[in-house]
């Protein structure tokens, strides 16, 4: 059913619960396993970081991204066929773009709780949900009792 999947990750405590979904549906499916994550700059970030320019800040940012994706690539429990992605930019939109690029049948994200930000931005789960050309599987955390 799924032979290109794209798992956008986004270095939050979510980002392991995602990344086991879409890697069993990958491997259920014989699917590619594509890996993502938007970078942008980060709200609370570094204090000396702000001592690079414009351009150092945003190549340090990537080769963080690159080396997570790495790192997560390499704990996948079952060897998949795929590739990694990191770009700068909003995240629903690199998210939809890449997936449009690759393309892939479907994008497997995780959820999160919805502060007051997101009552008024909309999350960026929802945004994928509303704007992307394939399916979308919104991972959510275990219920608690």
């Amino acid at each position: 059913m799924y032979k290109s999947i794209l798992a956008a990750l986004d270095g939050s405590p979510r980002t392991e619960l995602v990344l086991r979904h879409a890697e069993r549906l990958a491997d259920a499916n014989g699917a590619a396993l594509h890996l993502c994550r938007a970078v942008n700059i980060p709200v609370g970030i570094p204090l000396e970081a702000w001592a690079l320019s414009g351009q150092e800040l945003s190549e340090h940012l990537l080769e963080d991204a690159e080396r997570e994706l790495a790192a997560l690539r390499r704990q996948l429990l079952v060897p998949l066929p795929g590739r990694q992605f990191v770009q700068l930019g909003r995240p629903a939109q690199v998210i939809c773009e890449l997936a449009d690029q690759i393309p892939a049948d479907v994008i497997v994200l995780g959820s999160h709780g919805f502060d007051v930000l997101d009552r008024l931005l909309g999350t960026t789960a929802a945004r994928v949900v509303n704007h992307a050309h394939c399916s979308v599987l919104v991972v959510r955390p275990p219920r608690e009792p």
